[in-house]
């Protein structure tokens, strides 16, 4: 008989391949995975004897920590489904959240007390408010006993492999919401073990694999690799992205993965400190979140180390669907090679990506004609929580339709130009907010640019960019313009130029384009 494919037996495997080894790294926290094994089985009690049965929600609304790590094994052992949430949200958005899944208990750091003391009473469903912290204030409202003393109270739960469902529902992340209230993203246990297992393949480690948790263990770019547990990979956990924390934990614990972000890579390379740490241990950097532009993946290899790469992915997918590594018989070198990797990427094993256009057929190899990005694969979603119409609208004939605008290019590789959403038709032209962003991070006086359109009397749209310039940096708006002019085609530059401190952004330093294209931000 076939054991049923769920996330559990990673941590089992472990448990039995690297039981001394180093699992966890957390501030001054350290377990093997003998150790972390155990207080997953103690959690999985502690869950049972709340009452949690399968298909119950059990919610986490934490900063980064081992905790956290512990609840994505935990939590799927008793059948139950884990929702991670943002913690950028307010009240009244972690509410809707919460109400939407039925959350039945909520496990919550001690920094966000107050935002949970504002919404319990708004969330009937919610039974059982457990802190995290074991040092935090009590509150006559939260359950007697804290995370450490709920485990502490608590024997071991292993769960019977051959009676998990591997089409359940493992785990439920929300949507960001941006055009629409958020979703949930119903991913089973199917999904979740075949993802890691392709993810894990792609990379094809043939060392020890140390990684460090740079990004929230909420967000999409976080989660895909909690299941590196499978090859007995440190965790190093880091509870928010300080620069110097960061340079001193891969210097401390010889890492030697991390993923970022465009705008976390930047702040590495724009931090003075980085100089006082020996950084040699990095192997691989994976940028996600938007196209990186070559110039930092050259950037960040040269003066971080290691070899970077983007990669792509969404929730809707579990989340990873290509990364751009190099293929062994290519023989690209130098430039090139990092145009390729800058690139979106070719799909991993176990997922089938194409480039289609309006009629769905897929666009020329030709490096020049968008379409949008579909794909099937093992990890693709069972569907969007409560939604089956939305559900119908994303995945349609098999295929998942991901509103991401790319190209594809004569050896198969894809880059993402702008997301359907974000692209601006200029007179009937097409233009890629990406690109025009690029093109600016270009000039040496450009820390940052966000391109949105803005209303327009003869073309309907058109580009506006928003800058944040280095330290001590001057340049005009005509000047970037002039710049824009001489490097993309007339319709692709930007009519106006408005120079701002900061840009708004996600959790993970994703530019918020809606909130740029509000009034307070678009005159």
């Amino acid at each position: 008989m076939n054991i049923p494919l769920t996330p559990i037996r990673m941590l089992r495997y472990a448990r039995e391949q690297f039981s001394s080894r180093t699992a966890i790294v957390c501030g001054n926290d350290r377990f093997t995975y003998e150790q972390f094994a155990q207080r997953v089985s103690l959690l999985a009690c502690a869950l049972i004897k709340m009452g949690i049965k399968k298909g119950d929600r059990v919610a986490f609304l934490s900063l980064n920590c081992h905790r956290f790590l512990e609840a994505y094994y935990a939590v799927p052992e008793v059948g139950a489904i884990f929702v991670p949430v943002n913690t950028r949200l307010g009240a009244s958005e972690l509410a809707y959240v919460f109400n939407d899944a039925g959350a039945k208990v909520l496990f919550f750091g001690d920094c966000f007390l107050d935002t949970v003391e504002a919404l319990r009473a708004r969330v009937p469903t919610l039974q059982f408010l457990i802190a995290l912290d074991t040092d935090g204030p009590r509150r006559d409202w939260m359950a007697a006993q804290n995370y450490e003393e709920s485990l502490a109270s608590s024997k071991p739960y292993h769960a019977n492999l051959m009676d998990i469902d591997e089409n359940s529902i493992a785990e439920m992340f929300y949507t960001s919401g941006t055009t629409a209230n958020p979703k949930g993203v119903m991913l089973t246990h199917r999904n979740v073990y075949l993802h890691a297992l392709n993810y894990c393949l792609t990379l094809n480690p043939n060392r020890l694999t140390v990684h460090l948790h740079t990004i929230p263990l909420f967000h999409v770019n976080g989660w895909g690799t909690v299941h590196y547990s499978y090859l007995g990979a440190v965790h190093v956990i880091i509870s928010r992205f300080r620069t110097a924390a960061v340079f001193r934990l891969i210097e401390q614990e010889r890492v030697t993965s991390i993923n970022l972000v465009p705008t976390m890579a930047t702040a590495l390379l724009e931090a003075p400190e980085r100089k006082d740490y020996d950084l040699k241990s990095l192997e691989r950097i994976r940028v996600g979140g938007s196209p990186p532009a070559p110039a930092l993946i050259r950037d960040i290899e040269q003066q971080i180390g290691g070899t970077c790469f983007c990669a792509y992915g969404l929730t809707e997918a579990s989340p990873s669907l290509t990364m751009a590594l190099i293929k062994h018989d290519s023989g690209w070198s130098g430039e090139m090679r990092l145009e390729k990797q800058a690139t979106t990427g070719f799909p991993i094993p176990g997922a089938e990506v194409r480039v289609v256009d309006l009629k769905g057929n897929d666009v020329p190899r030709d490096g020049s004609t968008v379409g949008e990005i579909i794909a099937r694969s093992d990890g693709v979603m069972a569907g969007y929580w409560g939604q089956p119409e939305a559900t119908a609208n994303a995945i349609r004939d098999g295929w998942l339709y991901t509103g991401d605008m790319a190209i594809v290019d004569q050896d198969g590789y894809l880059l993402i130009v702008d997301r359907m959403s974000d692209f601006i038709i200029s007179g009937g032209e097409n233009v890629s907010s990406v690109e025009l962003e690029n093109a600016l991070l270009t000039h040496p006086s450009v820390a940052e640019a966000a391109v949105v359109p803005v209303p327009h009397e003869k073309w309907g749209e058109v580009p506006k960019a928003f800058i944040v310039l280095k330290p001590n940096a001057l340049v005009t708006e005509q000047e970037l313009i002039d710049f824009c002019r001489f490097r993309l085609a007339h319709f692709k530059v930007p009519r106006s130029v408005q120079f701002v401190p900061t840009l708004p952004k996600t959790a993970t330093g994703k530019v918020l384009k809606k909130d740029l294209r509000s009034k307070n931000m678009v005159p």
